[in-house]
């Protein structure tokens, strides 16, 4: 029922509430023992009526999703979602929402690392929002970004190149997107044409960074989700920035910038970077929209019984 139009746009409406005071978001949690971790965190959009969370666990099997949402008026439990997709949707759209407000226009080209499942997400909202004619993807296993490039290229009727270096899908681009599980950064930053924006998207642990000092200090403009969340997540900035490359002061929120307190480009030459590392007001926002639509679905879903 979701597509990624309307998740764009959602999301789009969840960071300027943000910046305007019409919601309220808080950082992810973690608590750990060895071999599990659980993960949350939870946010309020009066704006919506809603509050609510998103708890996901993961083990060496793998990751299982849920967001649980509340009407603030009386407290009552509204749904409880399996959240994977949504999880997808939301992360693309919010890259694709900081580009839309970030970029130097026109974008058809896009440089894309990474050939999973989140990258499917980010590839197809980055063709959702902007016109694009031709991408490069690059990822360390050459049998599945030869097939990731085949399916996406036929999904999206555009074309998709799949590279053997990473140069090629950072070289003279507008727009580049790291959607990746590497710990380690994943191209030059000296490689990077004037006026490029980065979407970095897949490192939100400290101890792990898909882009490396070069690309930081050569930027001009930091922008980040939620400093706040970033501070605590971010490797690609938490290592700089104990490593004596990096400023926070520098960084700003991408809600300040859509609510117009700040901004989030210096000139059409600047490098930008935006970094995400997931909001749950973006879970919430997209949840109560899930809600939304499902009610003019008879039989999805079943009700609670609480």
């Amino acid at each position: 029922m979701l597509n990624m139009a309307t998740t764009i746009e959602v999301v789009d409406e969840s960071f300027r509430q943000l910046g305007t005071g019409g919601a309220d978001n808080v950082p992810r949690r973690r608590a750990r023992v060895p071999g599990f971790v659980l993960h949350g965190m939870h946010a309020s959009a009066e704006y919506l009526g809603t509050a609510g969370w998103k708890m996901y666990a993961t083990t060496r099997i793998g990751a299982k999703f849920h967001v649980g949402l509340y009407d603030i008026d009386s407290g009552q439990m509204i749904a409880l979602i399996e959240a994977d997709r949504l999880g997808q949707l939301r992360t693309a759209a919010a890259s694709a929402v900081g580009a839309r407000y970030l970029a130097k226009k026109p974008i058809t080209q896009l440089g894309l690392f990474g050939a999973g499942w989140q990258a499917e997400g980010q590839l197809t909202a980055m063709a959702t929002e902007f016109p694009l004619a031709q991408v490069f993807v690059y990822s360390r296993d050459e049998e599945k970004r030869q097939l990731f490039a085949e399916r996406m290229s036929d999904q999206l009727q555009i074309e998709i190149v799949p590279v053997h270096d990473p140069r090629e899908a950072v070289e003279d681009l507008p727009l580049i997107v790291t959607a990746t599980t590497s710990k380690h950064p994943v191209f030059d930053g000296n490689l990077l044409a004037e006026g490029a924006l980065v979407c970095a998207v897949g490192a939100n642990w400290t101890f792990k960074r898909e882009i490396d000092v070069v690309t930081v200090r050569r930027a001009d403009n930091w922008v980040c989700d939620s400093v706040e969340a970033c501070r605590g997540e971010a490797g690609d900035f938490v290592l700089a920035a104990e490593e004596g490359y990096f400023d926070w002061v520098k960084a700003v929120s991408l809600s300040d910038v859509i609510a117009g307190n700040t901004i989030g480009r210096n000139n059409q030459d600047s490098i930008v970077i935006f970094k995400t590392v997931g909001l749950a007001v973006q879970d919430v926002a997209l949840g109560a929209k899930f809600v939304e639509l499902a009610a003019n679905n008879p039989g999805l879903g079943v009700d609670l019984p609480f």
